[in-house]
């Protein structure tokens, strides 16, 4: 269950490159145990946004918290209890999925033991144990995001940040992948970062959702709120959901 508990924290948050901005003033709160849609076309600031919240880049001005550290300063203990499946997913491809797997288990710090037993749960969860065994260069691009998942199941991190997560499948691994996402979260009480473009994912399993473009967090709220409240148009109507969507980018 979701609790008013903040994971993530930022108050005006801000990145620039010279003279163009990437995010800006960005204000926003995810709470522990909710999956929080980011919402937003390429080149909304999403991605650079997870960048600071990793560490991985630094704001130009403002603040930024995640599980209470300032990534800046402490990227590691952020990388620690964060794990991010990014949009391209990168495994290396002359080893098996369950080896890049023991590989990443290595990195951690986990008994053999212990990691064999994720290991084969976590392919087994994410559809992928008939293919474990299989170098991963033969694998899709949708079974490559599924691996991708199975390495957060065997990490077990207190929050994930998940880039475009359902990218390169079906429409059936898609829900699939979705349902997923949203056991673990309610089942473990992982805190979920879920980054995407696509509305109808957002609205299926998140509590809550940020919706950027161009660098600007322009509305922010639960499903219900979003619908009810919504953005105002020229002629004072409230806009629904799917119009503040259309407003400012179209479903890729």
């Amino acid at each position: 269950m979701a609790t008013t508990e903040s994971v993530i924290e930022t108050e005006n948050l801000t990145k620039r490159y010279g003279r163009f901005t990437a995010v800006s003033r960005l204000n926003l709160r995810v709470f522990r145990g909710e999956i929080f849609g980011f919402l937003g076309p390429n080149g909304a600031g999403k991605t650079t946004t997870i960048l600071m919240l990793l560490g991985l880049t630094e704001p130009t001005y403002g603040h930024v918290a995640v599980l209470g550290f300032n990534p800046t300063r402490r990227p590691l203990d952020v990388k620690r209890r964060v794990g991010c499946l990014p949009e391209n997913v990168g495994y290396y491809r002359d080893l098996t999925g369950r080896e890049n797997l023991r590989y990443v288990a290595r990195l951690n710090g986990l008994p053999e033991d212990e990691a064999e037993e994720r290991i084969s749960s976590a392919l087994e969860r994410v559809g992928l144990a008939d293919e474990g065994d299989k170098l991963v260069g033969a694998y899709s691009r949708g079974m490559r995001q599924r691996l991708g998942l199975a390495e957060l199941l065997v990490k077990k991190p207190e929050m994930m940040i998940l880039d475009e997560p359902t990218l390169g499948l079906d429409p059936k691994g898609m829900a699939e992948v979705l349902q997923l996402i949203r056991s673990l979260s309610k089942e473990q009480g992982t805190t979920v970062l879920l980054c995407s473009h696509h509305l109808h994912q957002v609205q299926e399993v998140c509590d809550r959702v940020g919706i950027m473009n161009e660098g600007h967090l322009v509305a922010q709220g639960t499903i219900e709120e979003l619908s009810r409240e919504g953005l105002k148009s020229e002629e004072g109507k409230r806009l629904s959901l799917e119009e503040i969507y259309m407003r400012y980018f179209r479903e890729e």
